[in-house]
């Protein structure tokens, strides 16, 4: 009997919908995941707080009322409908507060519309071996974590729908207020109090040019008849240089000092963008949209990389494969350099570690060898970051230090330089290695030799007063201060800029009027809110209900009823200041023939009609008289399509096209005429420049009337 042959059934491949948080994100997975996958955007939040509203029920355990983002609906549902078609979803949003949150929301919204099976996968780079090794082993949402951001979403909606209409009501229509970026405020327009309080005082020090034989070197004087000197005036230092002039010079001490440099950990959040502003000039935000383009996938030749780890991270761990990998690249590059065990970091007792430390995926992605594949800003931010990881793993560096001191009479002056005996990590941090390596022209010198004196450089100094905040030096602070998390210190401070309570002058956070106004009113009315102890103590709050050791709903109930008390209270008694920042003009409105008003507008301030609301016109401020010959058009601010960057230029567009990329301040060239903007200079700090290209005038910021030497160097 013949055997029947059965016609066997192709088992069908079950298809996954995998659904990230960006269409980049996207890109680079559905590369690595293959047949079987397709890999969607959620665009960040499809479903959130709606902002016409304030959505919390406070009489029913402060629940939030969810609705679909506007103008995301079609987007749902879209994965609605590519989630029926799939036998898996996998919810890979990022793994942090936000992103656990999205994925809660994304489950809630599509597990009625499919039989797919559900589940959240995370990771922390995306490369091959990572989105497989997750893909492999689905997991479930954690109900603590999206508490967590529940619970600070509605503390943030309590605080800003309660103190924006204060403000409102107070100081002008339109302002808003929040719980982190008010405290932030805070802290720069202290700063500004303390800058503009401080006397500076008058001192001089007194540097000597020295020679042995051919050699000359400079020292500076450390101690005047056995103490350290207090020159307070040019006449004290004449009266030492006329004292020691004619002195013998004899070398009296000479000291070594070996000096051993540890490497410094990985990057955090907070670490990089300090690292970043003062290294490279970067923004925060500018920081955090390049290091997001390096995590989510940039094509080297044929493949798609992400070449960074996640970027919103307060912790310095890394993973064991991590460290074979660097460690690998090290033996083979830098054997000598190698530790013969890995360097373990501490991790900060407020980390979060979800994540690891900021590093390189892939340690022999070497800068110069990703190079011709990234912008310059790329390229500067990733040459940073793997700096520092791989150096993190390396041996410690070795310096020596030789400290002369020349005795003159009662006078002692000292001389240091330094070089680099043993580079260690410095190997792979090429600018700091440059910079450590400062030997100099000090000559070999003895104890007890006479040497030449040749020249004196008394100068006069003034006392420093404290400076203001930079993009690195409030994070630095922020971070200090336990204010915020990671993924908001970029945020606060756009906040700031973006509502002109802020502004940027050379590089250094100025508050306005209009900030410090608002800052005044409110820490004087909610001295127990908009301070950094609440906030920070918020921050902790918010790590117990993300742990499961407190509820959330009971911290927001603790923290309104007092609060919303406060808010009824201030309404009642504080006096209203609207329209105290408007200034009348000797301008004729050209419409209507009424005076022209200065006022204070969302974007800072502009010219508007006093007869308004019957006369609509409005325009910018005047900064300056045109420079243009034959021109008698105005320098005002203008931002560029797209970006919305500002810059400066003729009323009279598009006759006159002249534009300058720095500000008026309203004083002209005593050479040329035209105006004269501020420009800043590592070397000499502010100063003063004709914008005239063909005008070589330069001055002093503070008006002496001294002539900046060298100056042109700008960074702004």
């Amino acid at each position: 009997m013949a055997e029947k042959k059965t016609a066997s059934k192709k088992s069908k491949t079950p298809q996954s919908l995998v659904i990230v948080e960006s269409p980049a994100k996207a890109h680079t997975i559905e590369k690595y995941l293959g047949p079987g996958y397709t890999v969607k955007a959620s665009m960040g939040h499809l479903i959130d707080l709606p902002k016409s509203r304030m959505a919390i029920d406070v009489e029913n355990d402060f629940q939030p009322e969810y609705i679909t983002v506007r103008g995301r609906a079609k987007l749902l549902k879209e994965l609605q409908k590519d989630a029926k078609k799939s036998d898996v979803v996998l919810l890979a949003s990022d793994n942090d507060r936000e992103g656990e949150a999205i994925a809660w929301h994304l489950n809630n919204a599509l597990k009625d519309k499919t039989d797919a099976k559900i589940s959240r996968i995370v990771f922390n780079e995306i490369t091959p071996v990572a989105i497989k090794e997750a893909v492999q082993h689905p997991g479930e949402i954690v109900e603590s974590k999206v508490n967590a951001q529940k619970a600070r979403r509605v503390l943030d909606r309590l605080v800003g729908y309660n103190l924006s209409p204060l403000l409102w009501s107070k100081v002008k229509n339109g302002l808003s207020a929040g719980r982190v970026q008010s405290v932030a405020l805070r802290l720069i327009c202290e700063r500004e109090e303390e800058v503009e309080n401080f006397l500076p005082e008058e001192y001089w020090t007194l540097d000597a040019d020295f020679a042995k034989g051919k050699t000359k070197f400079t020292a500076q004087l450390v101690k005047y008849k056995g103490e350290a000197p207090e020159l307070k005036s040019e006449q004290m230092v004449n009266d030492i240089i006329k004292e020691i002039q004619s002195a013998d010079c004899i070398v009296s001490n000479i000291r070594q000092t070996e000096k051993t440099v540890r490497p410094k950990a990985p990057f955090t959040t907070s670490k990089l963008q300090q690292a970043s502003a003062n290294r490279l000039g970067y923004t925060s935000r500018k920081t955090m949209q390049i290091a997001q383009q390096l995590y989510e996938g940039v094509n080297i030749g044929s493949n798609r990389v992400g070449l960074i780890t996640y970027m919103r991270t307060d912790s310095v761990r890394i993973s064991e494969t991590a460290l074979a990998d660097v460690r690998k690249w090290i033996e083979k590059n830098y054997p000598e350099n190698l530790p013969a065990e890995p360097i373990h970091y501490t991790v900060g007792k407020a980390a979060q570690d979800a994540h690891e430390g900021i590093r390189p995926t892939y340690t022999e992605y070497t800068p110069d060898s990703v190079k011709e594949y990234l912008t310059r800003d790329q390229l500067r931010l990733y040459t940073i970051i793997w700096e520092r990881f791989v150096s993190s793993q390396m041996n410690n560096a070795k310096t020596m230090t030789t400290s002369a001191e020349i005795t003159a009479g009662d006078a002692v002056f000292r001389v240091s330089a330094s070089k680099i005996t043993e580079k260690g990590f410095y190997s792979v941090i090429k600018l700091l290695s440059s910079k450590e390596d400062k030997t100099g022209n000090l000559p070999s010198l003895k104890t007890g030799e006479k040497i030449t004196s040749d020249k004196f450089y008394p100068e006069q100094h003034f006392t420093q007063g404290p400076a203001r905040y930079t993009d690195a030096s409030i994070v630095r602070t922020l971070e200090e201060k336990g204010i915020g998390r990671p993924s908001t210190y970029a945020p606060i401070i756009s906040v700031l800029l973006d509502r002109y309570y802020v502004t940027r002058s050379n590089k250094q956070l100025v508050p306005t009027q209009l900030g410090r106004m608002i800052c005044r009113i409110l820490v004087e009315s909610f001295p127990e809110v908009i301070n950094e102890h609440f906030t920070a103590e918020v921050e902790n709050n918010l790590d117990k209900v993300e742990q499961d050791e407190l509820v959330w709903n009971t911290m927001i109930a603790d923290f309104f009823t007092p609060f919303k008390k406060r808010v009824d209270e201030v309404m009642e008694s504080v006096a209203s200041v609207k329209g105290s920042l408007d200034e009348p003009t000797d301008k004729i409105c050209e419409k209507c023939g009424k005076p022209m008003m200065k006022k204070l507008g969302r974007f800072g301030f502009f010219l508007a009609c006093s007869g308004f609301p019957e006369c609509h016109n409005t325009k910018s401020i005047p900064l300056a008289k045109c420079p243009m010959p034959g021109c008698d058009g105005e320098i005002v601010a203008r931002k560029t399509k797209g970006r919305g960057k500002e810059f400066y230029g003729c009323t009279n567009y598009p006759s006159c096209n002249f534009i300058s990329h720095f500000k008026p301040i309203d004083q002209y060239c005593p050479k040329c005429g035209w105006f004269l903007v501020e420009k800043f200079d590592k070397k000499n700090g502010s100063y003063k420049s004709c914008i005239n290209p063909d005008c070589d005038y330069l001055h002093s910021a503070d008006d002496e009337e001294k002539i900046i030497p060298e100056a042109g160097n700008d960074e702004d």
